[in-house]
């Protein structure tokens, strides 16, 4: 088992190097944007279909508002960002952190559908002015609120290392010194979820909504065919989740095989150095993202 174990954290590290030091992000997002180009060419030909009610328009235009959704999200994103290193630093469980990312892309895309409901119809704003509302408020707001997240994380990294520092615990969460419970076991932490994190993972996610989603709705509104919009929307929500669901599965399972045999006071430990470790990260990363836009 250990080999097994530190075998994953090995391909995970030189994942994590040929990523970030050998361009292979760089080579994804020429990719995932090349199929994005494609899929908004296609995407304009399908709304054409729909608005002359051709057979089967409809389930073609979904189809390719999935496949946009999926090749958006494989480029980089803030959504796989924040949901992995949430993954890493909370001891989530895997089918909890996949609902969040799911949560996550559809709010996203409902967050599309307001911007360009309210800015068609009650602000009167050209498709310059929404893209631009996008691009260069909501996006720099969304990376603050992520990199806020990431600073929450190692702030709750740092407490819980001093607690357990201050309060050794056996693997049911009882001091080594008075015999009482401080804090919940490490399998009572894998079964709690915050409210208020989920909140503030899918808001800070949210805030800017997809550029293709904002992108499809204010042709469809134009067409005068808005509930494609609105379904193709969501759908492409759907697609986006599919990658980073995939991303919280793998999170969650690296997690976990690299705790494995671990248990009070070590555990805990463990826990906080990747809280602190993963939240430095994410607060690193998106405040170098919003730069630029500020």
């Amino acid at each position: 088992m250990p080999v097994v174990k530190w075998g994953i954290l090995l391909v995970g590290v030189l994942v994590l190097v040929w990523l970030f030091g050998f361009g292979g992000m760089s080579d994804i997002s020429v990719w995932a944007a090349a199929q994005q180009r494609e899929a908004q060419n296609a995407l304009a030909q399908g709304l054409r279909a729909v608005r002359a009610g051709e057979p089967g328009a409809w389930a073609t235009l979904m189809g390719l508002c999935a496949a946009y959704g999926f090749f958006h999200a494989a480029g980089p994103g803030h959504g796989k960002l924040v949901i992995g290193g949430y993954g890493a630093a909370a001891r989530v469980t895997a089918l909890r952190l996949s609902g969040l990312a799911l949560a996550s892309s559809l709010a996203q895309a409902v967050a599309a559908i307001l911007l360009v409901s309210v800015g068609a119809f009650l602000l009167d704003l050209t498709r310059d002015q929404m893209t631009d509302t996008a691009d260069k408020i909501l996006a720099p707001a969304s990376y603050i609120a992520i990199a806020m997240v990431g600073a929450w994380l190692v702030i709750r990294g740092i407490r819980r290392s001093a607690s357990a520092a201050a309060h050794p615990v056996d693997e049911h969460g009882h001091c080594h010194s008075c015999g009482h419970a401080h804090g919940p076991s490490v399998d009572q932490a894998a079964s709690v979820a915050s409210f208020r994190d989920a909140v503030a993972i899918v808001l800070s996610i949210a805030i800017r909504p997809c550029t293709g989603a904002v992108f499809l709705l204010i042709l469809c509104f134009a067409l005068g065919i808005p509930w494609a919009g609105v379904a193709g929307a969501l759908v492409m929500g759907l697609g986006t989740a599919s990658v980073t669901m995939l991303v919280a599965l793998a999170v969650v399972g690296t997690r976990s095989t690299a705790l494995s045999g671990m248990s009070g006071s070590g555990a805990v430990r463990a826990m906080a150095m990747i809280e602190v470790v993963a939240g430095g990260l994410v607060a690193l990363v998106a405040i170098s993202l919003a730069l630029p836009l500020l």
